[in-house]
C-alpha cells in the first residue's frame, strides 16, 4: 500500500471513531446533564414519574444536529416568498389526492363538519399541507425531536420542555414506547402533525374505537382537526379572507398591524383597501374585525388578503400568514375540482 493510501486509510479510520465517540457521546449525554436532571426533577415531582425510568429514558435519547439546522429560521430575505411557498402545495397532484382523499373520507369529513362547523375542503386542505394526506408524517423520533429543541436550541427552548413534557404525559396515558413514535423535525405527530400540548387538549375519537388515534386513524386526525379550530374561534359559515388591492400609503398601517383582526372591515376604504375579489366565504359585515395581510415575493409585487378571524384561526393551526394563505388556496382548488370530477 502506498503512503498516501495508508494515510487515507488512517484519516477514514480517525473520522469513523470520532463520529462513533460523538454519538455514543451525545447518546449518553443528556441523562447526565444538569439541566436535563432538573427537567427530571420536575417531571417526578409534578406527575409522579419514576427517576430511574426517565434517566434511562433520556440515556436513549439522541441529539439531533439535522433538527438545529431545519428549524433555524433562514437569513437569506429570498426564503420568504410567496410564490414559492405557494408552489409547493398548489400543485396538480396535490390537488388531485385531496380530492380522492376526500371521496375516501367523505362519512368521517361530514361528520366533522356537522359536529363542529369547519368545511371539509379545509380539514382536507390542513392534512394535504401538513403531511400530503398522511403520506409523510415525519422520520425522527419524537423523543430525540423535542429532547433536541428542549435543551439544545436556546431560542424556543422554553416551549419545547413544555411539549416535551406534554409528550411524556401522552406516552404514559396512551400507554405507547415513548423511543418508537415518529414524528416531523419539531416533534409534531400523526397525519395532522398535532404537538403533543395539542394532541392532549384537542385530539377526538371520531371513530369511537376508544382512544384518540392521529396516527392510524383518518376519522380521529379529521375530527381533531375540526375540533382544533372549533376550540380556536372558527366561526360557522363566515368568510376566512378576501383579496385586496392597496393604493395610497396608509394601507401600511394594516399590514404593520399584524395578523390579528383589529380594524373593522367597513373602514378598509379609508386606508387605501379595496376588496374586489372573494377570497373565501361570502359578503361580511361592516363592524366584522379584519387584518390586512401581505404575501411579499422578493423581486415581484405584494398580493394582499384582508384576513378575518377565520383567517387567523388558521394561523393558530401554524403561526404563519403564508400558511393560512396556502391552506386557504389549496382549500379552494380540492373544492372546486371535487365538484367537477
Amino acid at each position: 500500500m502506498s503512503r498516501p493510501a495508508r494515510l487515507l486509510t488512517v484519516l477514514l479510520a480517525f473520522v469513523l471513531s470520532s463520529s462513533i465517540t460523538v454519538t455514543a457521546t451525545a447518546a449518553a449525554q443528556y441523562a447526565e446533564r444538569e439541566d436535563v436532571r432538573r427537567f427530571i426533577a420536575e417531571m417526578v415531582a409534578k406527575h409522579g414519574f419514576v427517576r430511574k425510568e426517565l434517566r434511562t429514558l433520556f440515556s436513549k435519547a439522541r441529539f439531533q444536529p439535522a433538527i438545529i439546522n431545519s428549524i433555524t429560521p433562514p437569513t437569506d430575505p429570498r426564503a420568504r416568498s410567496w410564490q414559492a411557498y405557494r408552489a409547493l402545495f398548489l400543485t396538480p397532484q396535490r390537488i388531485q389526492a385531496g380530492v380522492e382523499f376526500r371521496e375516501r373520507q367523505r362519512e368521517a369529513l361530514a361528520r366533522a363538519a356537522e359536529l363542529y362547523g369547519v368545511p371539509e375542503e379545509i380539514i382536507v386542505a390542513i392534512i394535504g399541507v401538513e403531511t400530503v394526506y398522511g403520506r409523510n408524517t415525519g422520520s425522527y423520533r419524537v423523543i430525540d425531536a423535542l429532547t433536541t429543541l428542549a435543551f439544545d436550541y436556546p431560542p424556543r427552548a422554553e416551549f419545547f420542555r413544555g411539549e416535551l413534557e406534554h409528550y411524556l404525559l401522552y406516552a404514559r396515558d396512551a400507554g405507547i414506547d415513548t423511543l418508537a413514535l415518529k414524528g416531523s423535525y419539531a416533534g409534531a405527530i400523526g397525519i395532522p402533525q398535532f404537538m403533543p400540548g395539542s394532541y392532549r387538549r384537542y385530539a377526538v375519537d371520531l371513530d369511537g374505537d376508544g382512544k384518540q388515534d392521529l396516527s392510524g386513524s383518518f376519522a380521529d386526525a379529521i375530527g381533531s382537526v375540526a375540533n382544533f379550530l372549533q376550540a380556536h374561534g372558527w366561526e360557522t359559515g363566515q368568510p376566512v379572507a378576501f383579496a385586496a388591492q392597496v393604493q395610497g400609503g396608509n394601507y401600511r398601517k394594516l399590514v404593520d398591524a399584524g395578523i390579528k383582526p383589529t380594524y373593522r372591515f367597513g373602514d378598509l376604504a379609508q386606508f387605501g383597501v379595496n376588496v374586489s375579489g372573494v377570497s373565501a366565504g361570502g359578503e361580511t359585515r361592516a363592524d366584522a374585525p379584519c387584518a390586512l395581510i401581505e404575501l411579499e415575493t422578493p423581486g415581484e409585487a405584494s398580493a394582499y388578503l384582508v384576513g378575518l378571524a377565520n383567517f387567523y384561526v388558521l394561523t393558530r393551526y401554524n403561526r404563519s400568514s403564508l400558511y393560512a394563505a396556502a391552506v386557504l388556496e389549496l382549500a379552494q382548488a380540492v373544492k372546486s375540482a371535487y365538484q367537477t370530477k
